[in-house]
């Protein structure tokens, strides 16, 4: 003998709600993964940058004048220049390494004691799955990222 009543289709309504709950999960971790997994590539990238500018000496002022331990203000010293010169050949000779970015930003200068180089890059990065959870990031979320690297 069937019971047919009132809970009739309640496991069905009930199984599709929580099918519907578990997708949007599904698409908020998805475009939270992504928009991580970018901002870790946009500092992989400054990383580099920072890196390559640091080694960005002039061979002239290296080797100009007698050694001594390295202090501030001594013979050798980063320039903003060499660090735009570093960063602009790095990306130049790398063209890939930021044709994935929206938005690609960069801001590079040498620190006040000329040892360290300080690469800051911004981007914009958009959710993967665009749904009513991620639809207020749907324009893109803006990441900045700094790094240095001090030079000796």
């Amino acid at each position: 003998m069937s019971r047919a009543g009132e809970d009739d289709g309640q496991v069905t309504l009930l199984a599709i709600v929580f099918t519907m709950l578990a997708l949007l999960l599904v698409t908020a971790v998805v475009s939270a993964t992504g928009i991580h997994l970018e901002s870790k590539r946009l500092l992989a990238l400054a990383d580099a940058l920072a890196l390559e500018a640091a080694d960005e000496l002039e061979p002239s002022v290296v080797y100009a004048g007698p050694g001594r331990a390295p202090q501030a203000g001594s013979v050798i010293s980063l320039t903003d220049r060499d660090v735009d010169r570093a960063v602009d050949r790095y990306l130049r000779d790398n063209p890939d390494v930021a044709a994935g970015f929206d938005g690609f930003s960069v801001s590079a200068r040498a620190s006040g004691d000329g040892r360290t180089a300080e690469v800051a890059l911004g981007a914009l990065a958009r959710p993967e799955i665009v749904s009513w959870v991620t639809a207020p990031w749907s324009d893109g979320i803006t990441l900045r990222v700094e790094s240095s690297a001090r030079a000796w």
